[in-house]
This record gives C-alpha cells, sequence and structure tokens, in this order.
C-alpha cells in the first residue's frame, strides 16, 4: 500500500525521481515496470504493471456508454520503467494533458499514485473541502 505525499521536480526531459521509499516497494511488486495513464480530474495515475494489467481489463469491459472513460484511461496509458536513478519519463503528451510543467505532487493512493501539478492540486484540494465531507461518507469519523 502506498500513502503519504511528496513535493518533487520534473525536470527539463521530463522526468521525475519516484522517492526512495516508494522504489523500494515498487522493485520487488513489479522490478520497476509502471503505467502511467490520465484520470479525469486532470491528474496522472502511476501504477505498477501487474495492478495496471488488472485495472486494464476492468476498463475494457466498461459499457459503450462509457467509450470516452475507456479513451482517457486506455487511450492515455503508457508503460514506463524506472531508470537506473529511479526516475520514471512523463511523455510531452501527458505532460500538456495535466499541465506538468515543474513543480509536482507525488500521491500514494493505496495500490496507485497520483501525479498533479502541485498548484492545480492545491487548488483542487480547497475546492473540495469548501463542498464539506460527500454523503457517501458521511459517517466517516476522524
Amino acid at each position: 500500500m502506498y500513502q503519504g505525499s511528496a513535493a518533487l521536480t520534473l525536470d527539463a526531459k521530463g522526468r521525475l525521481g519516484i522517492p526512495t521509499r516508494h522504489r523500494d516497494a515498487l522493485l520487488p511488486q513489479c522490478e520497476g515496470r509502471l503505467t502511467l495513464t490520465r484520470h479525469p480530474d486532470g491528474c496522472l495515475l502511476l501504477y505498477p504493471r501487474p495492478v495496471w494489467l488488472a485495472k486494464r481489463e476492468e476498463i475494457s469491459s466498461f459499457p459503450a456508454s462509457a467509450r470516452a472513460f475507456q479513451r482517457l484511461l486506455l487511450g492515455n496509458a503508457q508503460d514506463v520503467e524506472l531508470d537506473s536513478q529511479g526516475r520514471i519519463l512523463i511523455s510531452p503528451e501527458l505532460r500538456s494533458a495535466t499541465a506538468l510543467v515543474k513543480d509536482v505532487m507525488l500521491l500514494g493512493m493505496g495500490a496507485h499514485f497520483e501525479i498533479w501539478d502541485a498548484a492545480r492540486l492545491q487548488t483542487h484540494e480547497a475546492e473540495a473541502l469548501a463542498g464539506g465531507l460527500p454523503d457517501s461518507i458521511g459517517g466517516f469519523s476522524f
């Protein structure tokens, strides 16, 4: 399970260094083989390849009425690998689609990660918090 956040910086070539604590968990799980794709909220999803393969099957079985989400998730999926320095390369297309330029946040979300433009995440979180807890988790207690 991946959790926690890390403030990171994309280099000029679009490479993102994965923090050591996550690399140490990813290497035995997937040997550094990962998959990136877009999320409807405007961030990227980063999956260990075995987790992505199961998720891909689930997405492939969506009904025709969800074709736009299949295109977003499957049509933008790109396999990446950790390099010898623990970095992944984010393609220009994915960087552009999610406004990733320099300052990014990596969020551990259980079985996968989200990669956000830092400013976009801050705005997204502020909007979500202003709306209060959704009814679906109204019984949750801190």
